[in-house]
């Protein structure tokens, strides 16, 4: 077994980092941060959105495990205080392991250039201080004229971050999954969108064809500037991101923790 650790700077984050370390040498557990078996991030879903990406390379020969050092997130199933309890539950025993869908991003360039982004959680396209036009497809089929300030694609993990904020529902990540928000469409006599989230299924895809020639595009969260775009592609991939969950993660409990009733239960 080799094991990276992938982490933020925060004080009690580098705190928990050397308690953790420690235990992985007492335990004799490989340390191997360029071909691990086993990620372990500290600190908050935006530490493991950022491992993610780091080894997305890599993704699938590596098991994922969370630890927060913060507020409760998402992906990270383990406390601080509980690092103790994972190294032992790691060595005892095999993680439940939860295979969740990844979002594949094609860009095709004027020039017929393609290329390649994956995304844990969502991919957005806006324009930063214009209104957003483009034409949006099903698989092969027109689906409506978009117009508005941009459009967001968002897997089943994503359904709890920004795709929640702009109104779209929370999709257990069990399902294979795609989900499209629309960002502030404008709906008149002239202009008209569905003004609603959708959900396709596993072996669909979406298409969108921007009547602009200059946007921004996000993929979890970073933003590239494109330039001469003909469309961008959105499907699940044929890759997946692999959790270790040792048994007590519930996606439904974390939902209401997070957004219902602040108490963690155990």
């Amino acid at each position: 077994m080799k094991v990276a650790i992938a982490h933020n700077n925060y004080k009690n984050t580098l705190k928990v980092v050397a308690h953790l370390k420690d235990l992985l040498s007492k335990k004799n557990i490989v340390y191997d941060e360029k071909y691990p078996d086993i990620v372990i991030t500290v600190g908050g879903d935006g530490t493991l959105i950022n491992a993610f990406h780091r080894y997305a390379n890599q993704v699938d020969s590596i098991r994922f495990i969370g630890v927060h050092t913060g507020h409760l997130g998402f992906y990270t199933d383990w406390r601080n205080y509980d690092v103790d309890k994972m190294v032992d539950a790691l060595l005892l025993q095999k993680g439940e392991a939860a295979k969740y869908p990844l979002l594949d991003v094609k860009m095709i360039t004027e020039s017929n250039e393609e290329r390649h982004f994956l995304a844990l959680n969502e991919s957005a396209i806006k324009r930063v201080s214009h209104t957003l036009e483009a034409d949006v497809y099903i698989e092969d089929q027109l689906f409506e004229n978009f117009r508005g300030d941009g459009l967001c694609v968002s897997t089943p993990t994503g359904s709890t971050a920004y795709s929640k904020s702009l109104g779209g529902a929370v999709i257990h990540p069990g399902l294979k999954a795609l989900q499209m928000t629309e960002i502030a469409s404008i709906n008149n006599r002239v202009f008209r969108t569905l003004s609603a989230p959708i959900v396709i299924a596993p072996d669909q895809w979406i298409t969108i064809i921007p009547n602009t020639d200059h946007f921004v595009m996000t993929i979890d969260g970073e933003r590239k500037d494109v330039r001469n775009a003909k469309k961008i592609i959105y499907r699940i991939s044929k890759h997946s991101i692999q959790f270790d969950r040792f048994g007590h993660h519930h996606f439904w409990s974390r939902v209401k923790t997070a957004f219902i009733n602040d108490e963690e239960e155990e």
